[in-house]
């Protein structure tokens, strides 16, 4: 929908494009990846992340947990990323009065709400509940079938529909099978002997500084990933193996702060996550401008991480 707002101005990829466009792309791409780690259901390695650390550390983290863990960073960031990006990257129109005139044209176009439309609506309304309230009685993943069985019997949606969806039949494919993986690297004790090394690697630090080492080594090294789910997959039972190895470590706490950078660093290359290449592929930044602003924000966001959401969560966490 954004990609349809910058020709209203005469923007469009090329010469015109920092008039707003490439403004207003990088804005969207920069909140998606905040969001993508502001909530656990934002972000599909979210979860898969979620069961690596069940898995691995014998941690349960629920809905309500992951959000509030994050929500001063998140919040902080929302509030100001546009202003931020505004400084960083300012575009060359500084007043878009039109805007809500477009957009209540495609209202009207769009029609009165549907009772499909109300339905999809109360259905999500009732999957967000059960995750954020119900963890304690109701499995997630229950709540995810419970939902999609509800939709397919009130007819929002057609069974044909679920089996086209094939990206969400891959991610579950992927996600049956690389938990598995994982556990099987536990099972036949290559992280153990990861973790053994890199405890001794790591003696004589204090457990602080171990913390933000491996947080910073999680987020940078995403630089030689293309998926999300195979850095998840790949890293981080070997890196949360190995913090778990070292005396007085808080597990729970670099937990947390691995997932919470799982949206985070999608932001520092065309290529990091999924809206990536779409973004990038718009026309609107520049491949220089898109690796440029990727590395500056990536550090804005993961220095908000480590200075204001390690002290909240241990705050948080007692």
């Amino acid at each position: 929908m954004i990609k349809n707002i910058p020709p209203l101005y005469g923007s469009e990829p090329g010469p015109t494009a920092r008039k707003i466009g490439s403004y207003l792309m990088w804005t969207a791409f920069a909140t998606t990846c905040l969001t993508s780690a502001m909530f656990l259901t934002g972000l599909a390695p979210n979860l898969l992340a979620l069961s690596l650390v069940k898995t691995t550390a014998k941690i349960d983290i629920s809905w309500t947990e992951w959000f509030m863990g994050i929500m001063p960073v998140g919040v902080l960031l929302f509030i100001f990323l546009p202003l931020m990006v505004y400084k960083i990257y300012p575009p060359e129109l500084k007043s878009s009065p039109d805007v809500p005139i477009w957009a209540g044209n495609e209202l009207n176009k769009m029609g009165r709400i549907s009772a499909k439309e109300v339905g999809m609506a109360l259905l999500a309304v009732l999957a967000l509940g059960l995750w954020i309230f119900g963890g304690e009685f109701i499995n997630a993943t229950t709540v995810a079938v419970l939902v999609l069985c509800l939709m397919v019997m009130c007819r929002i949606v057609h069974w044909d529909d679920v089996l086209e969806n094939k990206q969400a039949w891959n991610v579950l494919v992927w996600f049956a099978t690389l938990v598995t993986l994982a556990d099987g690297l536990n099972r036949v004790g290559f992280l153990k002997w990861f973790a053994t090394g890199a405890a001794g690697a790591l003696g004589g630090y204090s457990v602080m500084t171990i913390v933000v080492a491996l947080t910073v080594l999680y987020f940078v090294v995403h630089y030689m990933f293309a998926s999300l789910t195979a850095h998840t997959t790949a890293l981080l039972p070997v890196l949360l193996t190995a913090a778990m190895a070292v005396p007085e470590m808080p597990v729970r706490l670099i937990s947390l702060l691995f997932c919470y950078t799982l949206g985070l660093m999608g932001i520092i290359s065309p290529y990091a996550t999924g809206p990536g290449p779409i973004y990038y592929g718009s026309g609107y930044v520049s491949r220089k401008d898109f690796w440029t602003l990727g590395f500056i924000f990536g550090a804005i966001y993961l220095a908000a991480l480590l200075l204001i959401g390690v002290p909240f969560l241990l705050f948080y966490m007692g």
